[in-house]
């Protein structure tokens, strides 16, 4: 049973499963302490009020997660979100008392993104994405153009027209991104934290959007402050599309080749192959957040549509559960699966059932004032923007790896039976899937979960219902979603061709990575990988060692501790003279002084060579 003065007591007494469940939550602050605070209490009366029993039950069993208990379905919130900012900026919108119209320079539009994206994360629980913000910022570039150029005809010789009101316009384009980014990065939200925003950008081809571009790539390898340490938020998505940035002879390929230096020096941008995105999803979107993806949908024009559109919560099936408990039966497997299957379709249900209750004035940005598109006035139904398969709700995964490994071993993945084995999982969710989309007429995806703090729960609890099971709880966590285990060292086009299948059936959710040794100084190698992915893969991440001390100058890879991270030449692990940048699944995160996988593997082997050695 979850108990609310137990948890109450981990968190005033800084228990690191509790106030480290988050990567970018400072928990040493009065707002994140408040927050988490409330999110115990929300989460103990979610679980004894609020939730069908045996869901609740199955939840703090370890037999599925229900996400964001913290704030659902206390609260009928929603998740993570495309926002419509060209609508907001076209047409206006209201904050708390104030009527915003539309901007009249690209200052000005930055500035009330900004005020957008922290009010849209303030009323709801998960990311939220500025999709071709390029393309959205393009025209009040112009505006500025326009205005320099009208000051201009009366100081500047004609020869020199064209010169100075480009520089004058870039220089504010490059004001305007390096705005953005301090803003975003100096925001808190109601919940305590930096809001979890992405910026889709890169398939613009007008002179302003390619300033555009060049002006947030160049902020971010810049970096914050005086040490220039690598900005954690927002996560930058870089569109590539053949014709446009692809190749050499493509207009926009310096823009490439600036993403890749970006991407060695700040491991952002992650990028977004254009054909292989539209082959999985129907069409072209950047994901709402960390990796949630939206399908394809039309609206009454019949036209696509997707900003505007939102996620309505997951809840996550532990795989590897059920592979243990069948002990290695295939019938008995696909038997209790099913089963599995119906607990997260009663979770999922009720995640609806409780959104019912929103209503417009609950959250304004998002109903009213034009975040989710349409605006509602205060009698409307909320539903009716879910409906018609519009929002999607999330069946999440974890383990693949783990379940393959119960019935192949632990090197399955070149056994071409055990990785269809993996396949036939996501089949058989799939079917689900679609029975439940016609049934409730909202969009049920399959979502490859970044399991957070889930890659430690769902394995320490089966660790202490099984014991430890070579491979399996043995490694202190689960593998995330379809990705190839983590301790074998493979080259990124070996991992990529094994993960390219995964995502034609989990596309309500997904990501790979690649991890590279330091590549400031080869990013022809990087761009081998990413022209290599183009038509295998989606989105790719790039996990490469960034970390830096600015006691003694090392640039590298900090070591791992069960406490945190450490410099390898002067051990230092002081958070204001380092800078330690780690993904944590979908999102960049400063875990100096925060336990790592690493450092709890380390424990739990060396807790098992003890056990080993008592015989």
């Amino acid at each position: 049973m979850f108990k609310i003065e137990e948890s109450l007591s981990n968190l005033i007494n800084k228990d690191p499963t509790v106030i480290n469940e988050n990567a970018n939550k400072d928990s040493e602050t009065f707002t994140t302490m408040r927050d988490l605070t409330a999110g115990v209490v929300s989460k103990s009366y979610a679980l004894e009020k609020l939730l069908p029993k045996h869901v609740a039950a199955a939840h703090q069993s370890g037999d599925i997660h229900f996400h964001d208990l913290d704030y659902h379905p206390f609260q009928p919130l929603t998740n993570c979100c495309l926002i419509d900012i060209k609508g907001m900026l076209e047409h206006g919108f209201e904050i708390g008392n104030a009527q915003v119209d539309s901007p009249k320079s690209i200052q000005t539009a930055t500035a009330q993104i900004v005020q957008i994206i922290a009010n849209v994360s303030s009323s709801q629980y998960g990311g939220c994405t500025v999709d071709r913000i390029d393309e959205i910022l393009s025209p009040y570039a112009e505006l500025n153009a326009v205005k320099h150029r009208k000051t201009a005809e009366q100081f500047v010789y004609p020869d020199q027209l064209d010169t100075y009101v480009n520089q004058q316009t870039e220089k504010d384009i490059q004001d305007a991104m390096q705005s953005l980014e301090y803003e975003i990065n100096t925001l808190y939200t109601s919940n305590g934290q930096t809001p979890f925003v992405t910026l889709g950008f890169g398939l613009g081809t007008d002179k302003y959007s390619r300033m555009i571009q060049k002006a947030i790539l160049n902020t971010r390898i810049q970096g914050l402050g005086h040490h220039h340490v690598t900005a954690i938020f927002p996560k930058l998505v870089f569109s590539i599309k053949k014709g446009i940035n692809f190749a050499a002879k493509d207009s926009n390929y310096d823009v490439k080749q600036l993403a890749l230096e970006c991407s060695t020096k700040r491991m952002y941008p992650d990028i977004l192959n254009y054909d292989k995105t539209v082959e999985i999803l129907g069409d072209f979107k950047a994901p709402m957040g960390c990796r949630s993806f939206l399908p394809a949908w039309k609206n009454a024009q019949g036209e696509l549509e997707n900003s505007g559109r939102m996620n309505l919560g997951v809840v996550t099936l532990n795989v590897p559960r059920i592979a243990i408990e069948t002990s290695g039966n295939l019938a008995a497997f696909w038997r209790l699966l099913d089963e599995r299957m119906e607990l997260i379709h009663d979770a999922l249900a009720y995640r609806i059932e409780r959104l019912k209750d929103a209503v417009p004035n609950n959250a304004p940005i998002l109903y009213k004032s034009g975040a989710f598109h349409q605006r509602l006035t205060e009698t409307d139904d909320v539903m009716a923007l879910f409906k018609h398969q519009r929002a999607t709700i999330s069946i999440g995964y974890i383990g693949l790896y783990e379940a393959a490994t119960v019935f192949y071993g632990p090197n399955w993945e070149t056994n071409p039976e055990a990785k269809t084995f993996t396949l036939d999982i996501l089949r058989r969710m799939k079917d689900f899937q679609a029975q439940w989309t016609a049934q409730y007429d909202i969009f049920f995806s399959l979502y490859s979960t970044p399991s957070e703090s889930l890659t430690d729960r769902f394995c320490r609890l089966d660790r202490e219902r099984f014991g430890l099971i070579p491979n399996i709880t043995d490694k202190g966590y689960y593998q995330n979603s379809f990705h190839y285990d983590v301790r074998k060292a493979v080259s990124p086009f070996e991992k990529l061709d094994f993960e390219k299948d995964y995502p034609f059936l989990a596309s309500g959710g997904y990501i790979h990575y690649c991890e590279y040794p330091k590549l400031t100084h080869n990013t022809k190698a990087l761009e081998a990988v990413w022209d290599y992915a183009y038509d295998k893969v989606s989105y790719l991440g790039t996990n490469t060692p960034i970390d830096k001390c600015y006691e003694c100058g090392f640039e590298g890879e900090f070591n791992t501790t069960a406490k945190g991270y450490t410099c390898p030449t002067c051990s230092n692990h002081n958070p204001e003279t380092v800078d330690v940048v780690k993904r944590t699944c979908g999102y960049l995160g400063n875990p100096v002084q925060r336990p790592t996988i690493e450092g709890r593997q380390k424990e739990i082997t060396a807790r098992v060579k003890h056990l080993k050695d008592k015989g």
